[in-house]
C-alpha cells in the first residue's frame, strides 16, 4: 500500500518523531509505514486522517488507484 505521511509530515515540517507522537506511536513505525514495509491498523489509519484532517483514502492508496 502506498501512501502520503511523509507528504503530509513534510508541509508541516514535522520529523518522524514529531508525527510519531502525535499518534502514539515509535518512530519507527512512522519510518516503516512511509517506506511501505508496514500497513497501519485501520484505528492508527483513523488517527492520521485525524491529525492531517484528510481522508484515509487520500493518505493510504492500493498502487492502482493512482
Amino acid at each position: 500500500m502506498k501512501n502520503r505521511l511523509k507528504v503530509l509530515r513534510a508541509e508541516r515540517d514535522w520529523t518522524q518523531a514529531n508525527l510519531a507522537d502525535a499518534v502514539d506511536v515509535s518512530r519507527q513505525t512512522i519510518n516503516a509505514i512511509e517506506k511501505g514495509k508496514f500497513d497501519p491498523s485501520l484505528p492508527l489509519a483513523f488517527k492520521f486522517s485525524r491529525l492531517f484532517n484528510t481522508p484515509i483514502e487520500a493518505i493510504f492508496f492500493d498502487e492502482g488507484d493512482r
